[in-house]
């Protein structure tokens, strides 16, 4: 560790596009699918810090040269991104980057499906914090800070013209915007209104509390997870099942990381439905996914739920029903 104070991200309430007589005090973003990163540069070398804390400098080798394109010591904020085979930011093209830690195996995968850093705030800058800075000031001073290279880059906001944005988002088949106050500071570990996501689909994360098996070919392994995500008391309930969106990879991945957790008895707080607690594998609730889903039912389930892999930059026990 330097000498570099620590950060904890800030997040985005999810909401709806300003209104019209507003969208001039907003600047906006494209909204990348990837995983969010703080990127700590000092010494001449960079540490990369996920949401949830967990140094993964070693996933991303590729990143490492970023250290020199930087001024100055610097923290960064940003999405790592992989873009899967039509030029898209691809979730599931990052999926084998994210919990590798063999470095033979990143080597192999740094070069198979390189990653990009894509940098979109700056927390700290020539030796003194800039969280107080306004949103607009920030962004200035990152372009100042940062040379974008073939790996990273410093993506550019758009000063109002929220609705152009998000349609552009729509036609570049992205997940939506970020809409961030120009005036606004950076408030580290708080969701903040000052940051709203506009989503084209929505998206919830869920802890895997067990799984149960497939027919068929799958007979043997995996067909459906089941989810949970925590109410305000903190206990984990269920949210439902979900067994579209995965790849054999993914159910071979799935498979042998829940293996080790299994238990007997249920790790929800309420009642699995019997439909689904028939033949269920119970499994320690430690795993965070990530699913697309229609909507939320009036008694709580995911509705039409479709895998998108795992998440392994967040903590089980911080995953609630995403605030709307």
């Amino acid at each position: 560790m330097g000498h570099l104070p620590a950060y904890e991200p800030m997040t985005a309430r999810l909401g709806e596009l300003p209104p019209e007589p507003q969208d001039a005090l907003f600047g906006f973003e494209m909204k990348w699918d990837g995983v969010r990163a703080l990127g700590y540069v000092e010494d001449g070398r960079l540490r990369l810090l996920s949401r949830n804390g967990l140094d993964v400098t070693v996933a991303y080798p590729e990143l490492g040269p970023l250290a020199g394109a930087v001024a100055d010591e610097a923290v960064l904020d940003g999405e790592i991104v992989a873009f899967g085979p039509r030029g898209l930011p691809s979730f599931a093209a990052l999926q084998p980057r994210m919990h590798q830690r063999d470095p033979v195996k990143i080597r192999l995968l740094a070069r198979a499906t390189p990653v990009t850093y894509l940098i979109f705030d700056i927390l700290h800058a020539g030796g003194r914090p800039a969280i107080r800075r306004p949103y607009a000031e920030r962004r200035e001073l990152l372009d100042r800070t940062v040379v974008a290279g073939e790996r990273w880059d410093v993506p550019p906001y758009s000063p109002g013209g929220g609705a152009t944005a998000f349609e552009t988002s729509r036609e570049l088949l992205l997940e939506g915007v970020v809409a961030k106050r120009l005036t606004s500071t950076y408030q580290p570990g708080r969701r903040s209104a000052d940051w709203i996501k506009i989503k084209h689909f929505r998206t919830q994360e869920a802890v895997i509390g067990g799984w149960k098996p497939g027919e068929g070919r799958r007979a043997k392994g995996i067909g459906s997870l089941l989810l949970g995500v925590h109410d305000q008391e903190g206990r984990l309930v269920y949210a439902g099942h979900v067994g579209t969106g995965f790849t054999e990879a993914m159910l071979a991945d799935l498979g042998a990381l829940l293996a080790p957790l299994t238990r007997e008895t249920s790790p929800f707080a309420d009642e699995v439905p019997r439909g689904h607690a028939r033949d269920a594998r119970w499994t320690d609730p430690t795993l965070v996914g990530e699913v697309r889903y229609a909507e939320w039912t009036a008694d709580g389930r995911l509705r039409h739920p479709s895998w998108r892999g795992l998440r392994p930059d967040r903590r089980a026990e911080d995953v609630v029903r995403e605030p709307g």
